[in-house]
């Protein structure tokens, strides 16, 4: 078991060694102002030297069993618990969520390396027998074997959840991972990274870089040594890492506005609980957030009473106390963006019906009614606690509103008639539609994953290991 310290890691971590990195990023307390800390920049060349690192643990890794790795993920879950309640806080102070949520995060961070060492084991390779003339007598076996070098580059909204999401299959794949952390949330990085320190995993075979992405994001994702990419974040940002990446697989979940339409025959009440959950978690900011309300204008009116109605759920205060569910955006340059598109979407005929002012990084949970459809919020991902209401005539109104823009990873759909809900559902361009519910995709059970700028690929535990897989043949 691990020796925790009283202390939190704050350096890069490369081949089986913190190192001192040559200058320092200040971590807010988001949720308490102030400082949280400072944590060591890796350089360029330290960046480089932990892909050096992962060169040589991939080899290292080539050679290790499924057993072994599976043993790996469950003592590292086991650890991860362990920690839990300081996991948890640093998860409240670096991204300013409720302390609920944190727990939650932590939990689901050591279940989904739990579950990685169960879906490694299910692993098979496959057995061949030629079937064509003149290969009567072949047989062949197809295996699994690890790609080599993952890079994984995590968000800060969920700094544990997602970075497990992304290093529980790649290690359990038996590859070797160097992991950049978001910038504004390394600390949860940097004690998984302490974590597997206590482990014996070959050496590189996990690398921690904290750093500006600026500086070493062209080093590590421009190496073609790297064999794959497991990217959450920004499309943007996505954009970006795709283009240093040269022929390198591609593993990203991006930016998301997801639709949720709400058809005149609708539960109301279920509609509306959802929707309100589903936009105002987390403070809206997660890619799989309900972004937009397309709702019949037949019920328009009563969707917006709830709606409103539901926003007094929301408490929004300190997020040590347990009955905050709403909390700071990240920082203020965020707010000061969502509140631009409240702002834009207000200009353009909108009305506010609940929230809408700033307060520091602070924005209530908000609902705009009669957003008009040249309002940028429509089509631009807000990351924020807004949903704005649009009035929608018909199945073909819906579905050419829900379409709009570039931004197609999730969406919902709400109405009893299930023939209905299928049809729009497969007309809706995103790459998951929830029925009668806000976007879920459970630990990483059901893959999911985006369209245009959203993404490319599909996550989810087993289906990440198995892109993090190459099939080899073997003709006997």
């Amino acid at each position: 078991m691990t020796v925790q310290s009283s202390t939190l890691p704050n350096e890069p971590f490369i081949d089986r060694r913190w190192v001192t990195g040559e200058s320092r990023i200040e971590v807010k307390d988001v949720a308490g102002g102030g400082r949280l800390g400072t944590v060591h920049a890796a350089s360029p060349e330290q960046a480089a030297a932990a892909i050096d690192a992962a060169e040589r643990g991939a080899a290292a890794m080539k050679e290790t069993t499924i057993p072994q790795r599976a043993a790996w993920c469950e003592a590292i879950a086991a650890d991860i618990r362990d920690r839990r309640d300081r996991l948890a806080r640093i998860v409240v102070r670096e991204a300013g969520k409720p302390i609920a949520g944190a727990r939650s995060e932590v939990e689901a961070a050591a279940e989904r390396f739990d579950r990685a060492a169960e879906e490694i084991r299910s692993v098979q390779g496959e057995y061949f027998r030629g079937t064509t003339a003149g290969h009567e007598g072949w047989e062949a076996m197809s295996k699994f074997e690890p790609v080599g070098i993952v890079l994984c580059i995590a968000p800060y909204n969920y700094p544990l959840g997602t970075t497990a999401l992304q290093v529980a299959p790649a290690l359990a794949a038996g590859n070797a991972v160097v992991l950049k952390p978001s910038s504004r949330t390394p600390y949860s990085g940097a004690i998984l990274a302490d974590v597997i320190a206590g482990f014996d995993l070959p050496e590189g075979a996990f690398n921690y870089v904290p750093g500006e992405s600026s500086e070493i994001g062209p080093v590590i994702a421009g190496d073609e040594r790297v064999e794959l990419i497991a990217m959450t974040g920004s499309s943007s940002g996505g954009r970006t890492v795709a283009g240093h990446a040269g022929i390198t697989a591609l593993h990203m979940e991006l930016g998301g506005n997801a639709p949720a339409v709400v058809f005149d025959d609708a539960d109301l009440d279920e509609a509306a609980t959802a929707c309100a959950k589903g936009g105002f978690s987390y403070a809206g900011q997660r890619c799989s957030a309900v972004s937009r309300v397309l709702v019949h204008e037949a019920v328009e009116d009563n969707l917006l009473e709830r709606l409103a109605a539901e926003t007094s759920d929301w408490t929004v205060g300190d997020p040590f106390e347990e009955d905050t569910k709403l909390g700071p955006l990240i920082d203020e340059e965020q707010a000061r963006w969502v509140e631009s598109l409240i702002d834009d979407a207000v200009d353009r005929g909108a009305s506010v019906v609940t929230g809408g002012e700033r307060d520091g990084n602070v924005i209530p949970p908000t609902v705009l009614a009669g957003v008009p459809r040249d309002a940028r919020i429509l089509v631009e991902e807000q990351f924020g606690p807004v949903l704005p209401v649009t009035p929608i005539e018909s199945e073909a109104d819906a579905i050419e509103l829900a379409n709009a823009g570039d931004l197609a990873l999730d969406s919902c759909v709400f109405t009893p008639d299930y023939d209905r809900a299928l049809a729009v559902a497969d007309a809706i361009e995103a790459g998951s539609v929830r029925i009668n519910g806000a976007p879920s995709h459970g630990l990483g059970d059901i893959p999911f994953g985006g369209r245009g700028a959203s993404g490319i690929g599909r996550e989810g535990l087993g289906t990440t290991i198995q892109e993090m897989m190459r099939k080899k043949s073997v003709i006997l």
